[in-house]
C-alpha cells in the first residue's frame, strides 16, 4: 500500500481547494503585504463574536497593494497577501465578511440569537438558583390547628342571639391499611395520576391549568397534586396569591420527600371536606353510607371521592340536579380508574349507569327545624359569594344575618298556626298543608324573618316553600297594573268590568260569583279584584302581556316559564313567596329595586370583614308609576278583599289571591302580600306533595293567608315607626284606554259559567316535574291548572284558572 502523500502543515480539508489554515501565532514575513501586519496585529485577540463587534463601525478598507506588491512571494508558511486574496475570493464567493482572525463572520441574526440563547440559559441558572435558596429557607410549616377545629358561627341580625353553627371539623383520623383501597385507588385515578411517582408536583399538570385558564370558552382545570392539595389544607391558607402558591409548591416538595406517599394519601383522605360537615373519609362515609371507610363497596367509595370535587353541589340528597352531576363524576372516575388498570370492562358496565344507593340517615341536628334552612340559605349565598366549602363550613367565620329573631319566631309561629287552622276545618293532616312566608326589609332586601317548612332535615319534605315558585291568582295584578300605568292609563282610567270572550277562545272572562260590574276605574278594579277589567287593561295595550311580564320582570320578578298571553295577569305565572315580596318592596321603595340577601356580614376569625352584603338599590320603575301602585293597594285593604289587616294599625298596601279552577272545582293557591313602609311580606298556602293539590272548601286569600299575615307582623312591626305612603301622583291619562269592552260582553249571568264538557277541558293534570322551581309540565286548556314554558310556541293562548270564588269578608275576587 502506497504511503499518504505528506500533508503541508496546517491543511484543512475543510477548507475549499485544499486551503492551508493560516497560523495565527506565526509572526508576519518581512516581505508580507500590508494586511499580513494587520492580520498579524489582530491574531492573538478573542473571536470577533463579540458584542462590540456586532455593532462596530466596519474599518475602512485598505489601500490596493501596488503591482509590486503584489508580486513579491509571502515568506514560507506565512499569511501573505497570496492567503488574503484566497480568502477574498472565498468571500467574492460567499458574500460573507471576514473576522481579523480570518475566520468568515456569522450572519447578524445568528449572532443575535445566540446571545438571546446565552442570556436566557443565564436567567434560567439564576433562577434556579434563586429557587434554591427560597427552597433551603422555606420550612415545613406546623399543621393549621385552627382550621381542623374551629366552628364556624351563625346570628341573628342583633349579632349576639346565635341562630346555628356550622360544624366544627367532624373527623376521625383513620390509619391508611384502614381505609378502602377501592377509594384509594379512585381518588387518585380521578385527581392526581402519577401521584406514585411524581415528586410531589406536576409541572405538566400546571402547564395545563394555565393553558386552559388562557384558552377562552375551555373548562378550567386544575394543575395541583394530592400532595399539594393536601398541603394548602393541612398547612397553609385558601388564599389565591402566588406567594401561597410558590409555598404550595416548595412545601409539597419537601413533604414528598420527608412523608411516604401512604401518609400523604391517607393525610390527605384524612383532611379533606366531604361535605355534610364531615371532614375525612371516616366520617364521610358514616354521612353518607353509615359504614366505616374499610367497609366501602367499589360504588360507594368511588361516589364518595367524586364528591371531594365540590361537596355542596354534589351530594344528591339535595335534589335531582346534583343527583346528575355527581353522576356525571362519578362516570368520569370510573373511566379514569379503568384507564389506571384498577378496573375491568365488566366491571365498570356494572355499575356505570347509576349511583349507589344513598340511605336515609339521621342528619345533622344543627339543620333540624325550620331554621335549617335559613342556615342552607346563608350557605348557598356565601358559597356564590366564592367562599369555600371547607371555609364555609370549618373556618371559624362569624356570620351576622340579616334575620331578626322575634320576626323569625313569630313567623314559624304564624305559619303553622294557620296550617293548623285549614287542616282542623279540612279533616286533613297538618303536614298535607305548606304555608310560606317571606319578609323583606323593603330598603335594603334583607330577609327579616322566612318560614319555608317545619324541618330542613325531614326525609320526606326538605323542599324549601317560601323559594318555591306557585301560581300566585291575584297577586299578579300589581304587576299588570304597574305596565297599564306606565301606558298611559290612570287610577280613574275605566275599563269594562262585565263578563266577556276574549276573540278566538271559546271560555269567558268571568268575575267570582259571575258577577258584572259594568264600566269601572282601575283603582276600582283593583280594589274589588275585577278580573275582567284587568284582562280589559291588558288587551287594549299594545302587546300588554308582554308589557306585564317586562314590569314583573322589572319589579324582580322572573320566571321563564310565563307566556305573553292576556291571562299572564290572573296569576296564571308563578311566583316564589320571597319574589313576590321583592316585587311589592320595590313598588314600596318608589320604584327601586334590591336584592334579596339572608347574609350582612362575615368576618374571619381574626375579626377582619371578609364579606359584606351590596345594597345598592336601582331605579327599576318610574317614580310616579310606584307611589300610584302603592296608593292603588291600600284601596285593597282600606275597602277591599284584605280589609282584615287594617287591625295591624299600620298603612299598607296589599293584595289577596286566590288560585281557583273552576274546571276541577279545586282551590290550587291562596295569598296575600302586602307591605308596610318598612317590611313587604308574602304569606301563601298551598297542599299536597308538589304544592299543586286541592286546599279544600271555602279557602281563599282573606281567610288563612292575610290572617297568618296579620298575626306574623304584629310581631315584626313592633317598635316601628308608624311611617305614610307617599300620595299618589296626580298624572293625565295618554293612553287609549276606552271603558267601552274590547270585544263586547257577552250574555251576563249571575251564577258561574259551566264546566266545559269536552275531555280535554277537564282532564286531570298531569304528574309533574320534581324541580320546585318549574311551572307544571302541561298546557292547559280553559279553567286547567298553570303551565310551563313549552319548548315550541303554542298556537293559542291557555285559558288561566279564573281568581273564583267568594272571600268571606267582601265577596271580591282575590
Amino acid at each position: 500500500m502506497a504511503d499518504e502523500p505528506t500533508r503541508a502543515p496546517g491543511a484543512d480539508d475543510d477548507l475549499p481547494g485544499g486551503h492551508t489554515q493560516p497560523d495565527a501565532d506565526a509572526p508576519p514575513a518581512a516581505d508580507a503585504s500590508p494586511y499580513a501586519a494587520a492580520d498579524a496585529d489582530f491574531a492573538a485577540q478573542q473571536d470577533a463574536d463579540t458584542p462590540d463587534d456586532i455593532f462596530r463601525e466596519p474599518a475602512p478598507e485598505p489601500a490596493a497593494p501596488t503591482t509590486e506588491e503584489t508580486s513579491v512571494p509571502p515568506a514560507s508558511g506565512a499569511p501573505g497577501r497570496a492567503a488574503a486574496s484566497g480568502r477574498g475570493g472565498s468571500t467574492a464567493a460567499t458574500g460573507r465578511a471576514l473576522r481579523r482572525n480570518g475566520k468568515p463572520k456569522r450572519p447578524l441574526g445568528v449572532r443575535i440569537l445566540a446571545w438571546v440563547v446565552g442570556i436566557v440559559a443565564a436567567l434560567a441558572v439564576a433562577g434556579a438558583i434563586a429557587f434554591g435558596i427560597f427552597y433551603a429557607m422555606t420550612p415545613i410549616p406546623n399543621p393549621n390547628a385552627d382550621f381542623q377545629t374551629n366552628n364556624s358561627h351563625v346570628y341573628y341580625a342583633d349579632g349576639t342571639t346565635e341562630l346555628g353553627t356550622f360544624a366544627i371539623q367532624n373527623r376521625e383520623t383513620v390509619a391508611f391499611d384502614q381505609i378502602s383501597q377501592h377509594a384509594k385507588d379512585a381518588v387518585v385515578a380521578s385527581e392526581n395520576a402519577t401521584f406514585w411517582e411524581d415528586s410531589g408536583i406536576s409541572i405538566p399538570g400546571m402547564l395545563r391549568a394555565v393553558q386552559t385558564a388562557l384558552t377562552p370558552g375551555e373548562a378550567t382545570v386544575g394543575g395541583s397534586t394530592i400532595t399539594q392539595q393536601y398541603v394548602k389544607v393541612l398547612y397553609l391558607t385558601q388564599d389565591r396569591t402566588i406567594a401561597r402558591k410558590l409555598n404550595e409548591i416548595v412545601i409539597a416538595l419537601k413533604v414528598s420527600q420527608e412523608v411516604s406517599k401512604e401518609d400523604i394519601l391517607a393525610g390527605y383522605l384524612n383532611t379533606v371536606y366531604f361535605g355534610r360537615g364531615a371532614y375525612g373519609i371516616e366520617a364521610a362515609s358514616q354521612s353518607y353510607f353509615g359504614v366505616s371507610a374499610a367497609d366501602l363497596s367499589l360504588p360507594q367509595a368511588i361516589a364518595l371521592t367524586a364528591i371531594i370535587n365540590s361537596p355542596n353541589n354534589l351530594d344528591p340528597h339535595r335534589g335531582e340536579q346534583a343527583a346528575s352531576d355527581l353522576l356525571e363524576r362519578y362516570q368520569y372516575t370510573i373511566n379514569q380508574m379503568v384507564v389506571e388498570g384498577h378496573m375491568t370492562e365488566a366491571e365498570r358496565d356494572e355499575i356505570y349507569t347509576t349511583l349507589p344507593e344513598f340511605p336515609d340517615l339521621p342528619s345533622d341536628s344543627r339543620f333540624g327545624g325550620p331554621n335549617g334552612f335559613l342556615l342552607k340559605m346563608v350557605q348557598d349565598e356565601l358559597t356564590a359569594a366564592g367562599l369555600e366549602d371547607s371555609q364555609i363550613s370549618g373556618g371559624g367565620l362569624r356570620i351576622v344575618t340579616t334575620v331578626n329573631p322575634a320576626a323569625q319566631a313569630a313567623a314559624i309561629e304564624a305559619a303553622q298556626n294557620q296550617a293548623r287552622r285549614i287542616a282542623s276545618a279540612q279533616g286533613q293532616q297538618q303536614d298535607y298543608y305548606h304555608p310560606a312566608i317571606a319578609s323583606l326589609d323593603t330598603a335594603t332586601g334583607g330577609i327579616v324573618a322566612l318560614y319555608a317548612g317545619p324541618d330542613y332535615t325531614s326525609t320526606t319534605d326538605s323542599r324549601n316553600w317560601a323559594t318555591t315558585a306557585r301560581p300566585t291568582g291575584s297577586t299578579f295584578k300589581p304587576w299588570a297594573l304597574v305596565a297599564g300605568l306606565r301606558d298611559g292609563a290612570t287610577l280613574q282610567t275605566r275599563l269594562n268590568g262585565n263578563e266577556f270572550t276574549l276573540p278566538g277562545e271559546k271560555q269567558p272572562i268571568s268575575n267570582a260569583g259571575g258577577r258584572n260590574y259594568g264600566p269601572v276605574t282601575l283603582q276600582q278594579a283593583t280594589t274589588s279584584s275585577i278580573n275582567s277589567a284587568y284582562i280589559d287593561l291588558v288587551v287594549q295595550m299594545e302587546d300588554g302581556p308582554q308589557k306585564v311580564i317586562q314590569a314583573a320582570e322589572d319589579v324582580g320578578i322572573r320566571n321563564p316559564g310565563w307566556q305573553p298571553y292576556p291571562s299572564i295577569a290572573l296569576g296564571v305565572g308563578e311566583v316564589s313567596p320571597v319574589d313576590a315580596a321583592r316585587g311589592l318592596a320595590t313598588l314600596v321603595n318608589e320604584g327601586q329595586r334590591t336584592t334579596p340577601h339572608i347574609v350582612a356580614e362575615v368576618s374571619d376569625p381574626t375579626g377582619d370583614v371578609i364579606h359584606r352584603a351590596t345594597i345598592a338599590p336601582e331605579q327599576t320603575v318610574e317614580t310616579e308609576v310606584a307611589r300610584n301602585a302603592v296608593a292603588a293597594l291600600t284601596g285593597v285593604v282600606n275597602d277591599g278583599t284584605a280589609r282584615s289587616v287594617r287591625a295591624l294599625g299600620y298603612e299598607v298596601a296589599g293584595k289577596t289571591g286566590t288560585y281557583y279552577i273552576s274546571a276541577l272545582q279545586e282551590t290550587r293557591a291562596t295569598w296575600f302580600i302586602g307591605s308596610t313602609k318598612q317590611i313587604s311580606t308574602a304569606f301563601v298556602l298551598t297542599a299536597g306533595p308538589e304544592g299543586q293539590s286541592n286546599l279544600g272548601r271555602n279557602t281563599y286569600g282573606s281567610t288563612y293567608a292575610a290572617q297568618g299575615w296579620l298575626e306574623y307582623m304584629r310581631t315584626a312591626m313592633e317598635g316601628q315607626e308608624r311611617l305614610t305612603f307617599p300620595d299618589a301622583t296626580r298624572t293625565r291619562a295618554s293612553g287609549n284606554f276606552s271603558a267601552i269592552p274590547v270585544p263586547q260582553p257577552t250574555r251576563t249571568t249571575s251564577a258561574p259559567a259551566p264546566a266545559p264538557t269536552t275531555a280535554t277541558a277537564t282532564a286531570e293534570p298531569t304528574p309533574e316535574a320534581t324541580d320546585p322551581t318549574t311551572a307544571p309540565t302541561d298546557a292547559p286548556p280553559a279553567d286547567a291548572p298553570p303551565t310551563a314554558a313549552p319548548t315550541t310556541p303554542p298556537t293559542e293562548a291557555p285559558d288561566a284558572g279564573t281568581d273564583e270564588g267568594t272571600d268571606d269578608d267582601t265577596g271580591g275576587n282575590g
